[in-house]
């Protein structure tokens, strides 16, 4: 008797099953490859594997400032210490985010020592706008905000980017503050190789920086022209702008030298800020929204930022089980864009301080979020009509840059700022080097008495979310994006994947991602996903667009003496670095 070998059996099974003969009825199901299939001797389930460190880490957009932030941890110095350090250092090494000139949100965790409590903070120091700011002020003869014009010195509020380095320095930080300035002055002075993404990002702004005298002298050759990758670029102006700050800290950007260099030049081309603008500005310290995710605690940066909608999307998507329609799969991303839908539309309610008040604690509550998730369905598509306005009241008690640290005494801090656009306004007073914000375009211009319209003194509304999300009271990932309206969507797959699907944080980070905003707006989805699932989304109703890539987070995972670094690759010249 013959006796067909296993080899031949699954072979002639195969050439059945491709025939359509009878053996297709009679399958089992699909035989899963062996637990540490791989093809090598050492395997690993998932592609991509975090950069590991010890003793403290730093992960930015910026190779050279994360270095910076790495050597002030070697040195001693705290979570605080290094991020005011690489604050500094971006605005060299990354102009078209980094910034003196711009604004943006801090989470500070500082753990318990002897002398005091653990605490952890928020510091807004997002820009406010000029007491000169009218609701016609960016309007145009018609009455229209031209949002495709370029910047200019009347779009600039009051930068608070040193007001809020200074603010956590003074409050946690232990090195000299002109010690974490000094790496930043050296790097302006002698220069560095400029790197292909710098060098690419620069040449595509170069004709409208070229059209402002201050921008021209600090970032274009003398002819004009930008400089190429591989070349020196070396920042005088700005350098001797930084050593007036390490001299004179705060003090001298708001009411000092420079502090009146800054008003001159942005008046002198018809900006409405004043000397009075400057030294009122304040940074605004404040407890976090707290919030949780499958029993993970999880402080998130409150108004003006948005770290409330982040918060409601994941309670939103708390009520489904979504480990177990697994990373991918059609139900959990039309689920997550259901949920984005959801609370698109209950961001309405987000607006600018003091004039507004957000419902914050309402709107990133559980029971908000169960009387919300009502309206969602498996089998079903929401248009912009199906949600009607939500009422959070009841449960009341553009181009950025996002860099994580943390250290080995337990401190971490999640920080992200911004000039608005790439290269923000575009203007540089004369003299000076600094690269000024266009953040009163973000006010919504040709309207009056909503959250986000402009007012003078108004600090503006953000979609920025830098957060902490914590493992037995302790820092387990430290994290946030830039992206603009991308950012939101962004941190919740970022968390999703993490929590839910167990990737670890560079995998989480690099899966491909969705965005979705209001209800009749298209479904987007990055490079990455299947034809198969953009078919079957659309057959469910969403309208399915390609985008391109989308926010570039930056992360850090704490496990015991570990530090899991992960550098978004989405935008070049990312790094994470471990101080050993």
């Amino acid at each position: 008797m013959h006796i067909t070998k296993p080899r031949t059996l699954v072979a002639l099974t195969a050439a059945l099953m491709l025939m359509g003969g009878p053996v297709l009825a009679k399958q089992a199901a699909p035989v899963r490859p062996a637990a540490g299939s791989g093809g090598d001797i050492v395997n690993y389930g998932q592609i991509h594997s975090p950069v590991v460190g010890r003793g403290g880490m730093v992960v930015s957009q910026s190779d050279p400032a994360t270095r910076v932030g790495v050597e002030i941890l070697r040195q001693g110095g705290n979570a605080v210490d290094s991020a005011v350090a690489v604050a500094f250092a971006e605005a060299v090494t990354l102009p078209r985010a980094g910034n003196i000139g711009g604004s943006g949100y801090m989470i500070v965790h500082m753990a318990a020592t002897a002398e005091r409590p653990a605490q952890t903070i928020a510091v807004n120091y997002y820009g406010t706008a000029p007491a000169a700011t009218t609701p016609d002020l960016l309007l145009d003869d018609s009455g229209r905000f031209d949002r495709s014009k370029p910047s200019g010195f009347i779009n600039v509020s009051v930068p608070g980017t040193v007001m809020g380095m200074w603010e956590a320095h003074a409050r946690f930080g232990s090195m000299p503050w002109a010690d974490l300035i000094a790496p930043a002055i050296k790097l302006a002075e002698e220069g560095y190789v400029l790197s292909d993404g710098e060098a690419d990002a620069t040449a595509g702004r170069a004709r409208v920086l070229a059209t402002d005298p201050g921008a021209r002298e600090a970032y274009l050759k003398t002819d004009g022209t930008p400089y190429r990758a591989g070349e020196i670029f070396r920042q005088p102006l700005l350098a001797e702008s930084l050593r007036k700050v390490a001299r004179g800290g705060a003090d001298e950007f708001y009411k000092g030298e420079l502090a009146r260099q800054i008003v001159a030049g942005v008046q002198a081309q018809g900006g409405v800020i004043t000397m009075a603008d400057m030294s009122a500005y304040r940074a605004d310290v404040s407890e976090p929204i707290w919030g949780s995710y499958r029993d993970h605690r999880i402080a998130y940066m409150p108004p003006t930022a948005s770290g409330v909608s982040v918060a409601q999307a994941l309670n939103l998507l708390e009520h489904f089980d979504l480990r177990a329609m697994r990373w991918g799969s059609v139900d959990s991303l039309h689920l997550i864009s259901e949920a984005m839908k959801i609370t698109s539309s209950d961001r309405r309610l987000i607006g600018g301080a003091p004039q507004w008040t957000t419902p914050a604690h309402g709107l990133a509550s559980k029971e908000f979020a169960a009387e919300r998730v009502r309206l969602i369905a498996l089998d079903r598509t929401l248009k912009a009509a199906d949600i009607p306005e939500g009422n959070p009241y009841p449960y009341e008690s553009q181009d950025t840059t996002h860099y994580s640290v943390a250290d080995a005494f337990g401190n971490a801090v999640s920080n992200t700022y911004t000039l608005s656009n790439s290269y923000g306004a575009h203007v540089a007073p004369v003299g000076t080097g600094i690269l000024l914000n266009n953040h009163l375009d973000n006010f919504s211009w040709g309207t009056r008495g909503e959250p986000n319209s402009p007012a003078p003194g108004k600090r503006l509304g953000s979609t920025i979310t830098p957060m902490v999300v914590f493992k037995d009271d302790k820092p387990w990932l430290v994290t946030g994006t830039p992206g603009g309206g991308y950012i939101i969507a962004t941190m919740v797959q970022l968390i999703s994947n993490v929590i839910d699907h167990d990737l670890n944080v560079a995998e989480a980070a690099m899966r491909p991602r969705l965005n979705q905003a209001g209800g009749d707006s298209p479904l987007e989805l990055e490079g990455g996903f299947s034809p198969d699932v953009e078919r079957l989304l659309r057959e469910r109703g969403h309208a399915v667009r390609p985008s391109m890539t989308m926010g570039s987070t930056q992360s850090i995972m704490v496990d015991g003496d570990r530090f899991l670094g992960a550098a978004d690759t989405r935008r070049p010249d990312a790094l994470a670095l471990g101080v050993r």
